[in-house]
């Protein structure tokens, strides 16, 4: 399945606040469709299978990731040793588009894929333009010296309304420069939700 290019409201109406999706909020509190209800009346009948699927999809479309993917983060966090569910989540977290946008140097997960994907990120000094690289702890994440490429940022960093960087990167204002400085903790997570939900919900897969 590709990622979603739809209307992203129509996403938030229905599955909550997605601050990698879209930072923008719909005036409208009812879900979308004919006969949309508060999400407040949908929740007391959704049914279990319901509402792990509503908590995948919410980690799916914030992250701007694929079904594929997010199923391989969940089998490599299967794999790994610790907690599952803060497992996946670190390893969205280390994404490089992910960093970027936490940085503030995209308004979106999408906007900072793309800046990736032009070529505009370097990692220890070398342009690397792979947005679903896993950063490690010590990179260095920085804009590539070139007028284009800090002008860009620069004008997003402006725009961005996070006031404080996640405590697992350090950023150095002057030099645009950030180091990752450990894994995130689960406090870090912008998005409000149950991933033990999503683990469950891949648990016959």
């Amino acid at each position: 399945m590709s990622r979603y290019l739809g209307p992203r409201l129509r996403i938030t109406r229905r599955l909550g606040t997605l601050p990698g999706l879209t930072n923008k909020q719909s005036k409208k509190k009812t879900s979308p469709g004919q006969h949309g209800k508060n999400r407040d009346e949908n929740s007391k009948k959704s049914t279990q299978y319901g509402l792990r699927l509503e908590e995948k999809q919410k980690l799916k479309f914030n992250y701007g990731i694929t079904e594929n993917q997010l199923f391989s983060y969940v089998k490599e966090a299967r794999r790994r040793k610790g907690v599952t569910g803060l497992i996946l989540l670190q390893l969205l977290e280390m994404r490089l588009d992910t960093i970027c946008f936490r940085l503030g140097f995209a308004p979106t997960m999408a906007s900072a894929r793309q800046l990736v994907n032009h070529g505009h990120i370097t990692i220890n000094g070398e342009v690397l333009n792979i947005p679903s690289f896993q950063c490690r702890i010590n990179d260095i994440v920085s804009i590539k010296q070139k007028t284009s490429s800090k002008n860009l940022v620069e004008e997003n960093l402006k725009m961005t309304q996070l006031n404080d960087v996640a405590l697992h990167l350090s950023f150095d204002k002057e030099k645009n420069e950030a180091k990752v400085l450990n894994y995130c903790s689960r406090d870090d997570i912008l998005l409000e939700l149950d991933e033990l939900l999503v683990i469950e919900y891949y648990s016959r897969r």
